[in-house]
């Protein structure tokens, strides 16, 4: 039988939106009911794109705040990967600024950037982001946005700026430096991002901490250093601590004392679907299909925990390895579904009809 490897990091992508999927939301009706608008959006969060753009349609008719409505419809459409109806429908919600430039222009724009860049449409995401540095010239976010939608179309010098930038408004952001990283590896340049991870740890030797020093030896590739910094903090109850000491143990192929971490974080915290997702891992790796099957679910229960995509379609490779085609098949043509850009998954679909 032949076996696929299950997704072990969601790869990197552009923010399809900064701000939070609740705000901007209409409140409830006259009766007290929740808006049609506001339905909407909580099946935006469900992935239940067809429901939202039905209820979004409803919402129109009502005549709630059409801004609202073609906003969740551009992210819906997003979820949808119909890029192009994305771009019409957030453009339009643009378009219906009452003149003041407020938090949901940039929310808006946020979006749209994406958008733009999924339809093949980079400058104008690169415009998008212009737009948010023209008045907001202290935007983290879009100064790192920006690089990646430059990277990725070979300008590796206007990226590097685009880096530079947000590393200077917080050179002590150790996410930030390492999203950078992560990004400059992705598209072939992981050398210049070893050297941000260098001079990051050089030029704060002093105030780092433990943890921020872990994983920075731990991106660095060394593995070493990094499980002697994380062995120093709690790590059943660090979340932080326990994931990268956990991830540490792996690259060292002791996936039993790895899955030992995770299992006992769990002990303490039950809201970590990161953990469950990596406890799942290793427990793959020791063959312990029934065991990994468990923990993937009991990450899928909870509520909002952002990486639904990995875990559904990691659940699904666990059935295969248990011999469940039959379910696995059911699972990925519902995950298809909802994810219907995954090129991987359609692969794995296409075998999993042969079975």
């Amino acid at each position: 039988m032949k076996h696929r490897k299950t997704t072990d990091k969601i790869r990197i992508g552009f923010a399809a939106g900064i701000l939070a999927f609740g705000m901007f939301l209409t409140g409830c009706g006259g009766g007290g009911e929740e808006s049609y608008t506001k339905q909407g959006m909580a099946e935006v969060q469900a992935l239940n794109y067809d429901a939202a753009l039905s209820l979004f349609t409803t919402a129109e008719e009502n005549g709630e705040e059409k801004r609202l409505i073609y906003r969740g419809m551009g992210i819906a459409y997003m979820g949808k990967t119909d890029y192009q109806s994305a771009v019409t429908y957030l453009e339009a919600a643009l378009k219906l600024s009452n003149g003041r430039v407020e938090d949901m222009d940039f929310d808006i724009n946020y979006y749209l950037a994406t958008a733009y860049f999924k339809n093949g449409q980079p400058q104008e995401a690169i415009a998008s982001y212009n737009a948010i540095l023209a008045l907001r010239p202290k935007e983290m976010d879009a100064y790192y946005l920006r690089g990646c939608v430059e990277l990725s179309q070979n300008d590796y010098e206007a990226a590097q700026k685009d880096f530079d930038a947000a590393i200077a408004l917080e050179p002590k952001n150790y996410d930030q430096i390492i999203r950078i990283y992560m990004v400059l590896e992705e598209y072939g340049y992981k050398d210049v991002g070893l050297n941000y991870l260098q001079n990051a740890m050089m030029e704060n030797e002093k105030s780092i901490s433990d943890y921020d020093m872990g994983r920075i030896c731990y991106y660095m590739g060394d593995y070493e250093n990094a499980r002697n910094f994380l062995t120093n903090l709690k790590t059943a109850t660090d979340y932080g601590a326990a994931l990268y000491l956990g991830r540490t143990y792996e690259k060292l192929l002791d996936y039993n004392y790895a899955a030992t971490i995770y299992a006992d974080y769990t002990q303490y915290d039950q809201t970590k679907a990161e953990i469950y997702n990596q406890l799942g891992l290793c427990r793959m790796q020791m063959n312990e299909y029934d065991l990994a099957l468990a923990a993937f679910q009991e990450a899928m229960k909870i509520e909002d925990n952002g990486m639904m995509q990995t875990l559904k379609f990691n659940e699904i490779v666990t059935y295969e390895y248990l011999g469940d085609y039959k379910t696995a098949a059911a699972l990925m043509n519902s995950y298809l579904k909802s994810y219907p850009d995954d090129e991987k998954a359609k692969r794995e679909y296409e075998f999993l009809q042969t079975r």
